[in-house]
């Protein structure tokens, strides 16, 4: 009966230390809040996503990748990694954070998609407008009959051979000179 006693005696100190550590990390006296997290994690993944190309221009820019975002945030590491283990155990406040994290990477892609589309219509237009402008000048010199470089056009073959073989006369006769009855 005694023995029984001591069992449910140590079964209980047990359960209450076990449940006491169930209670999981306590709350950083730093705590990051769920918003600055959600920006912090937003900087986070758009620094790690971004191409080799981005990555060296920011090191050119003397930007130290890895302190960052402690700086903009005005955080360390240790806080950071504290109230990320606080949330991760909460899993209600962390897939908060999680969901408006992804949520506004969702809306930034898509503002994104829609200023691309929009370069690339800008640039469409400007590459036809140029087109429609040389075409009009081609077309223009070709009434008057000149041809792109605005040379004229002898549209008669003859007149071409005739006006070839007039100025090689010339230019021979101003090689050769004319031979005396001497």
């Amino acid at each position: 009966m005694i023995l029984n006693r001591v069992i449910v005696l140590i079964g209980i100190v047990f359960v209450a230390t076990a449940c006491n550590k169930l209670k999981g990390p306590e709350k950083p006296k730093n705590l990051i809040s769920k918003n600055k997290m959600v920006n912090i994690l937003i900087d986070a993944k758009l620094i790690t996503s971004s191409s080799s190309k981005n990555k060296l221009i920011m090191r050119d820019s003397s930007l130290n990748l890895n302190t960052y975002i402690y700086e903009k945030y005005n955080i360390d590491s240790l806080q950071f990694a504290l109230s990320n283990n606080y949330y991760a155990y909460h899993i209600e406040d962390y897939e908060e954070i999680y969901t408006k994290t992804t949520d506004s990477l969702e809306k930034l892609k898509a503002v994104l998609k829609e200023q691309e589309a929009k370069e690339w219509k800008e640039q469409t237009k400007r590459e036809a407008d140029s087109l429609e402008k040389v075409l009009k000048e081609k077309q223009r010199l070709k009434s008057l009959g000149k041809d792109s470089l605005g040379l004229n056009i002898l549209k008669d073959s003859i007149k071409i051979d005739e006006v070839f073989l007039e100025e090689s006369i010339e230019e021979l006769e101003s090689i050769v000179e004319p031979i005396s009855d001497n």
